[in-house]
C-alpha cells in the first residue's frame, strides 16, 4: 500500500534558503503582500489535502478507472468529493487574477503546491490541472466579458477546463487539423472530432470549458490559419452545447483520469483573441501545461522514492559486505547494499534537483510578469521561453527513471500490484508523451 508524506521542509529550503523567495517577492509590487509565513501556511494546508484527501484514493482509482456509458463519463469513487475539497480550498485560483476571484499569489509558490497534488494523486489532479491552464489562457487572451463570465467559475472549481487540440491525423502538426468554425452571429459553430482530450467529459464539476483549435472558412493554410475558441459544455442560458464524448481511451496508465474522444456537432463557440491567431494563443495554455507536466514527473518520482526508501529500511535481505550491521536480526536491511543505496540516492538527487529547477522556472515566470523594470521582465521571459520545454522533458525523463529505479528496489514485489510501484511506472510513462513528446 502506497503512502505519501509532503516534503514541506525541503520545499521551504528551496524557496527561502536557495532562492530567497521572500526577498524576491518584496521587490515586486504585485507580490509584496506574500511573505514567508503566508507561503508556509499555504504549503502546509496543501500538504494536508494532498496526504489526507487525495492520496488515499490513488491506488483504488487505478483498478476502478473512469467509466463511459452512452456518452456519460463517471470518475472513480471518491473523486467527486475529492475534487470538491480542492475547489472549496481555492486551489485552482492560487496564482489567478485577483480582479476575477483569484488569489494573486506567486507562480513560484504554486510549483511546490502542484508537486504535492501530483504526488498524492495524479489521476484526481488531472481533472483540475487544465482548469488552471485554461484560466491563464482566458486571462491573457480573452476579452473583459469572457474573463468576467468564466474566470471566477474556473478559479472556484465550479467549472473545469479542457484543451482540445489533437485529431487522429494531426498530433504535433496542428496545421493539419480539420475541425471547422463557421460564423453565426456573434458566435461560431464548431464541427469536428478531437482525441486524447483530458477531462473533456466527466461528472466532477457542473460545467466544462473547452478551448478548441479550429479553422475559419477563409483561413490561410497550415498553422497560420488556426483560431482558438471557447466552447462550454453548458451555454450561458443553461442549454447543453452540441458536443459529446464518443468514447474514453483505454490507457496504459492514469486510468482514473478520463481521456475522451470529443465530437463537436455545430457546437457553439466564442473566439478567443484574433482570428487565425489561435496557435500562439493556445501556446499560453500549452506552455503552462508543460511546466505542470514536468512537475507531474517530479511528483511521481518523489512518491516512488518515498515508498522505495521506506521499503528498503524495512526489508531484511543478506548481510553487509563489511559484516553484519544488525546482528540480532536474521539479516540486514537492504540499505546496506551498495546498489540499493545507489538507486535510492539517484532518485533523491532527481527529486531534490528537479524541485529546485522547477522552482527557478516559477521564479522566472514571476519576474517576467511582475518585475518593475522592462529589461528584467524581458530577460526573465527569455529564460522562460528557453527553459519551459527543458523542464518538461528533463523532469519527466528523470521522473520515469526514478520510478523504474524505485520498482527495482522492491525487487519482485515491485512487479506486484498491491505495492503500487507498477502503477507509478505506468502513470509516469505518459508524462514523456503528452504536451509535446520530449524529443520535440
Amino acid at each position: 500500500m502506497l503512502s505519501y508524506s509532503p516534503p514541506t521542509a525541503d520545499m521551504e529550503f528551496v524557496l527561502f534558503d536557495v532562492f530567497a523567495a521572500d526577498a524576491e517577492w518584496a521587490r515586486m509590487a504585485a507580490l509584496r503582500e506574500t511573505d514567508k509565513e503566508l507561503a508556509l501556511a499555504v504549503l502546509a494546508e496543501a500538504g494536508r489535502v494532498a496526504s489526507e484527501v487525495m492520496a488515499p484514493l490513488y491506488q483504488a482509482s487505478d483498478s476502478e478507472g473512469a467509466q463511459w456509458r452512452d456518452g456519460v463519463v463517471t470518475a472513480p469513487a471518491g473523486f467527486k468529493e475529492g475534487f470538491q475539497a480542492l475547489a472549496e480550498g481555492g486551489w485552482f485560483g492560487v496564482a489567478g487574477n485577483a480582479e476575477h476571484g483569484g488569489q494573486g499569489l506567486p507562480k513560484m509558490l504554486t510549483v511546490p503546491l502542484e508537486e504535492m497534488l501530483w504526488s498524492a494523486n495524479v489521476n484526481l489532479y488531472l481533472y483540475g490541472a487544465l482548469t488552471v491552464g485554461a484560466a491563464v489562457c482566458i486571462d491573457t487572451h480573452g476579452d473583459e466579458a469572457m474573463k468576467r463570465n468564466y474566470l471566477p467559475k474556473l478559479y472556484g472549481g465550479e467549472w473545469t477546463g479542457a484543451m482540445a487540440l489533437t485529431e487522429s491525423h494531426a498530433g504535433t502538426d496542428l496545421g493539419m487539423i480539420r475541425t471547422r468554425a463557421v460564423p453565426v452571429g456573434d458566435a461560431f459553430e464548431i464541427t469536428g472530432t478531437k482525441i486524447f482530450i483530458t477531462s473533456g467529459e466527466h461528472d466532477v464539476a457542473d460545467n466544462i470549458v473547452h478551448l478548441v483549435l479550429a479553422k475559419l472558412p477563409d483561413a490561410p493554410p497550415g498553422s497560420r490559419g488556426i483560431s482558438l475558441f471557447l466552447v462550454p459544455k453548458y451555454l450561458p442560458d443553461g442549454t447543453r452545447n452540441r458536443f459529446a464524448s464518443g468514447s474514453i481511451e483505454h490507457k496504459m496508465g492514469i486510468r482514473g483520469s478520463a481521456t475522451s474522444v470529443i465530437n463537436y456537432d455545430a457546437a457553439t463557440g466564442y473566439l478567443v483573441g484574433a482570428p487565425n491567431g489561435g496557435l500562439p494563443n493556445m501556446f499560453t495554455m500549452m506552455n503552462h501545461a508543460r511546466l505542470s507536466v514536468g512537475i507531474q514527473g517530479l511528483g511521481l518520482g518523489e512518491l516512488a522514492y518515498q515508498n522505495a526508501a521506506a521499503y528498503a529500511r524495512d526489508r531484511l535481505q543478506g548481510r553487509a559486505a563489511s559484516g553484519p550491521q544488525n546482528p540480532d536480526a536474521p539479516a540486514d536491511s537492504i540499505l546496506v547494499h551498495a546498489d540499493v543505496r545507489r538507486m535510492l540516492l539517484t532518485q533523491r538527487a532527481f527529486a531534490e534537483g528537479g524541485r529546485a529547477f522547477a522552482t527557478f522556472v516559477g521564479l522566472m515566470l514571476d519576474r517576467a510578469k511582475y518585475a518593475d523594470a522592462a529589461a528584467a521582465r524581458e530577460s526573465a521571459q527569455a529564460s522562460v521561453d528557453l527553459l519551459t520545454p527543458l523542464v518538461k522533458a528533463f523532469l519527466t525523463d528523470r521522473g520515469m527513471e526514478g520510478a523504474v529505479l524505485a520498482q527495482q528496489v522492491f525487487g519482485g514485489h515491485g512487479y506486484i500490484v498491491e505495492h503500487g510501484m507498477e502503477q507509478i511506472v505506468r502513470d509516469a510513462r505518459i508524462t514523456q508523451i503528452y504536451e509535446g513528446t520530449n524529443g520535440v
